[in-house]
């Protein structure tokens, strides 16, 4: 394979030379039911309102074609060495089933093996919690669980376990209740202890390397109050297992009553079908509840090997935003679910998106010299109609657009009024958006004219459930995944979030004669 920056690429030199297409003139009613792609977990990719036609998406295939972007996928999930910055395969994938069904060898063990046997860890361990074989230190059940971790370890878990939660309730399945602890900010973790009960809460404490300086700290603190916990017979060794890799000290730290293992090739913000989010999620809900999660996943992993930009979800909605960014020069997007559930979920975009993505340099170390990732944000809609909307209907920049929604509640509750359900006006809502921001409306009054040409894309299902969860997180890592190979950058490091750290170790140093961050930390501490 030949990874070329992509200005030395011949396809993305016509794709630019294109003539600009105008939503207005191409949205039709045989357009909206015709231009869609089928994604795994009974999901449907939309790109009706996005400013593109045949033309432009054979020149999608060719970009596909010349940049090898399936042959980068195939290598990727071979096991070469595709995060070049720390010489690392990149296996997230992997976690949720064996797409190619070759084995994966890494570290002098089988990889696709060691993550099966994690869930079968997983599976046992939940199972017990949740059927009251272990219990507490003062034998009573644990209600409730609590996860300490920050940016990966918390982003995706806490975004998959408040998009169930509804789903749970509907379909009535038993829970445990899930708490999460991530900021460093003392207040973060007081206030989420003030709501346990310790005797039936379980800390679930996830760092890779076992040296996070923020969730070790927040260990610290949550340590300190259940050791000081009045409570006769209390234990804290029985409520805290960890989730880290084999080599950290955390691995080998006897307090923990159990410790589940994860490995360098599963980067954080990629995390949440690994044991990152299968504990948390398992105790939760039941490890067949992360098994049907996992389950999606590895459907729509599958579903985007196929070479065909148009039979390729991930692909297509990759090329998509890659025009976006790179030829119409649009700096950011919105992702904006009509779904209360998923109201977590573009903060987990935002990581695996900017972290990813946000480079200056390609895989080599080589500065390039044309924009790579946007920058990413969103809410849920309705709230987001009566907040930032303004903004993206009438304001200067365009912002590309990508809604999310289902045809049916997860919990089944709903009322008539004015002759249709909240869901049916929800969708209404989404509907409506689409069609605004797409075709606008003249007016005398210039503050009632709306000019449109404001692309979107909409995925949507019929419910949210594990399944299709699953394969919402899968559609956008491999997504971002895509964009990345196109880049020829490195989607799989971070060393962008390495620096602060650095600086903020040195402050707590003193300063070490630097002036400046001296100055800055006199103001503060």
């Amino acid at each position: 394979m030949e990874y070329k920056n992509l200005d030395k690429a011949a396809a993305f030199e016509t794709l630019k030379n294109e003539k600009k297409k105008d939503i207005r003139t191409l949205l039709t009613p045989e357009r909206v039911k015709k231009s869609e792609v089928k994604l795994g977990g009974g999901l449907k990719y939309n790109w009706a309102a996005m400013p593109v036609d045949d033309k432009i998406i054979k020149d999608y295939q060719l970009l596909a074609d010349e940049m090898e972007l399936i042959e980068k996928y195939k290598a990727l999930l071979s096991g070469e060495v595709m995060n070049t910055g720390e010489k690392r395969l990149v296996l997230h994938q992997l976690t949720r089933g064996n797409v190619l069904d070759k084995e994966v060898w890494a570290d002098e063990e089988e990889k696709g093996a060691f993550y099966k046997e994690q869930d079968e860890k997983i599976k046992a361990f939940s199972t017990a919690v949740r059927n009251g074989e272990i219990k507490g230190s003062t034998g009573k059940k644990f209600k409730t669980v609590c996860q300490i971790g920050i940016g990966g370890s918390d982003l995706g878990p806490r975004a998959l376990y408040l998009a169930l939660k509804g789903w749970a309730a509907g379909s009535r399945v038993r829970t445990l209740n899930a708490e999460f602890i991530s900021n460093v900010d003392p207040d973060d973790a007081s206030d989420v202890i003030s709501r346990l009960n310790l005797e039936t809460t379980l800390f679930i404490l996830v760092s890779k390397s076992g040296t996070t300086q923020e969730t070790l700290t927040n260990r610290d603190l949550v340590l300190d109050v259940l050791k000081k916990a009045p409570i006769p017979g209390f234990d804290a060794s029985k409520h805290m297992v960890a989730v880290t890799s084999k080599t950290s000290p955390l691995a080998k730290d006897s307090s923990m009553l159990a410790s589940f293992f994860i490995d360098d090739y599963i980067g954080g913000r990629y995390s949440s079908t690994s044991a990152v989010g299968g504990v948390v999620l398992s105790l939760a809900f039941g490890y067949s509840t992360f098994e049907k999660l996992l389950k999606g996943a590895h459907e729509e992993d599958v579903k985007a090997l196929n070479p065909q930009v148009k039979k390729n979800g991930a692909l297509l909605d990759a090329m998509n935003g890659f025009y976006m960014r790179s030829v119409l020069g649009y700096p950011s997007t919105a992702i904006l679910p009509y779904s209360q559930a998923l109201s977590r979920f573009p903060a987990h975009l935002q990581q695996l998106d900017m972290e990813s993505n946000g480079k200056h340099v390609n895989r080599f170390g080589e500065p390039v010299d044309y924009v790579t990732g946007p920058v990413i944000f969103g809410e849920p809609g309705t709230n987001g109609q009566h907040s930032f909307y303004q903004l993206l209907h009438q304001g200067t920049d365009i912002v590309p657009l990508q809604f999310i929604g289902f045809r049916e509640t997860q919990r089944g509750m709903d009322i008539e009024t004015a002759g249709s359900t909240s869901q049916k006006k929800l969708n209404a809502n989404l509907s409506a958006q689409i069609v605004a921001f797409a075709l606008g409306k003249d007016d005398e009054n210039p503050n009632k004219e709306f000019a449109g040409r404001r692309p979107s894309s909409l995925i949507y299902g019929d419910r949210l459930t594990p399944q299709a969860l699953g394969a919402l997180l899968a559609h956008y890592e491999n997504k971002v995944m895509f964009q990345g190979f196109l880049w020829n950058i490195n989607s799989f490091d971070q060393e962008g979030v390495q620096l602060g750290k650095v600086l903020a170790k040195k402050v707590l140093s003193g300063c070490e004669g630097d002036e400046v961050l001296k100055a800055f930390a006199d103001l503060l501490i």
